[in-house]
């Protein structure tokens, strides 16, 4: 059984996360992971928050996946994963919502 998130984020720097993209990929696939869905999407039709829509804009949608919820944890404390995300991500990306995360039968 795998562990699996959908999350949605508000990416306004491309090549940015492009890079923040190439520079995680070796430290994810270290703990079991990979990205199985990726989409860009135009528009958002509905939020949980529907009075913030504004601040839940939604332009990438992903689905990440691990060999084990413990992995997942592991990976986002990773310091060099923190040293990623600081370079890249944060600068990149204005929104992340976590649209749903859950075990995977495999």
């Amino acid at each position: 059984m795998s562990y699996e998130i959908l999350v949605g984020l508000q990416v306004i720097d491309d090549a940015k996360y492009a890079e923040y993209r190439a520079a995680m990929k070796p430290i994810l696939a270290d703990y079991q992971g990979h990205f199985v869905y990726d989409f860009k999407v135009s528009e958002v039709l509905k939020t949980e928050q529907q009075d913030s829509l504004e601040q839940s804009n939604i332009n990438r949608v992903f689905t990440i996946n691990f060999s084990s919820e413990e992995n997942k944890d592991s990976f986002f404390a990773d310091p060099n994963y923190q040293l990623v995300k600081d370079q890249y991500f944060v600068s990149s990306v204005t929104s992340t919502t976590i649209i749903s995360a859950y075990h995977k039968a495999d």
